[in-house]
């Protein structure tokens, strides 16, 4: 079974993108990692990790706005996709996992 790569991206990388990273890590056929675009994110995004996605999430329109002004020559072979989740919940607060499964089900392979 092939791996998707799925790169989580949010704004400082303290709680939607950490928490979607951790919950996702679990499914079978994904590996996660994750990053933020504020300068005081805990691990900013690196090229790098553009290089390594098949799939990056932001969480706000803003977030992809950044990301393609920012890096936009590493996007042409990865699809970005963008949840509309706003920054107002805790890391691995319930809501917000339920609210990212709901959401990433239809771009996931199905966990098992």
């Amino acid at each position: 079974m092939p791996v998707t790569n799925v790169l989580f991206v949010c704004s400082r990388n303290r709680r939607r993108s950490p928490t979607a990273e951790r919950v996702f890590a679990a499914w079978t056929g994904i590996e996660t990692d994750s990053a933020g675009l504020a300068p005081d994110a805990e691990l900013r995004l690196s090229s790098d990790q553009l290089l390594w996605a098949d799939l990056v999430v932001v969480m706000e329109r803003s977030h992809r706005a950044t990301l393609t002004r920012r890096y936009g020559r590493y996007l042409a072979r990865v699809r970005v996709v963008c949840l509309d989740i706003p920054d107002r919940y805790e890391f691995m607060d319930p809501e917000l996992v339920t609210i990212l499964e709901r959401k990433m089900v239809r771009f996931l392979p199905a966990p098992s």
